[in-house]
């Protein structure tokens, strides 16, 4: 399966992402956010970073890039995208993912090993985890504070959207302790932790076998090559 990465500027986590892809087994293939051409992948990776400078509201701008006309229209026709952190915010401000993403409640930007728990295993991107597991993959942002009205979080929630939930702390003050969300389709995730740092032994999070070992991340990028939700 070939999985595009797109980078736009600002974007810090591209390359992690695409050797994340490489891990799991699958093709990874640079796009650029210049261009309308998804180079016929399969699935969708918008990474972490500081899109435009987070400008306006982060990912407000690259929302609007010209590859993002061809991402929604893909994604809406039931091709995988995943959207990290950066990425995540990306896909609200998209409107492919509901609700909004503001600063951090205690006002600074946060990096720490988060604990999170999987809640649902319906997806393109999360399929090979289990209902109820316990994650840890590193979590760094200043504007990771989900959002949303009482009546889209009593949405999200009756309809099972809610993809991961915040563990032991909330890192940031997001509403019912989301980490992550999923469309209705299954096909479109959002989170705000990293999966692709934490894919490979020796610069994953600390584990009780060894230190830097984790690799919990690793299932998302193996999850979409299994997916029957494909366009």
């Amino acid at each position: 399966m070939r999985v595009g990465v797109i980078t736009f500027p600002g974007s810090l986590d591209d390359r992690d992402a695409l050797r994340a892809i490489a891990l799991g087994g699958g093709e990874p293939v640079a796009l650029w956010h210049g261009e309308r051409d998804l180079h016929g992948v399969d699935a969708i990776v918008l990474p972490g970073g500081f899109s435009y400078g987070d400008y306006l509201r982060c990912g407000a701008i690259a929302a609007h890039s010209p590859i993002m006309s061809e991402v929604i229209d893909a994604a809406n026709k039931g091709m995988p995208v995943l959207g990290i952190c950066n990425g995540f915010q990306i896909l609200v401000e998209a409107h492919l993912l509901a609700g909004g993403l503001i600063r951090n409640d205690h006002g600074t930007f946060i990096r720490r090993d988060q604990k999170i728990r999987v809640e649902n295993i319906d997806t393109a991107w999360t399929n090979k985890y289990t209902v109820g597991q316990e994650i840890t993959i590193p979590l760094k942002n200043g504007e990771g504070g989900f959002i949303a009205d009482d009546e889209t979080l009593k949405q999200l929630e009756g309809d099972g959207l809610i993809a991961f939930r915040y563990l032991e702390v909330n890192p940031n003050g997001s509403r019912n302790d989301i980490a992550g969300l999923r469309n209705a389709r299954g096909n479109v995730v959002g989170l705000m932790p990293h999966p692709e740092h934490a894919v490979e032994p020796g610069f994953g999070p600390d584990t009780a076998e060894r230190m830097q070992s984790g690799v919990d991340g690793l299932a998302v990028f193996q999850s979409v090559l299994a997916s029957t939700v494909l366009s």
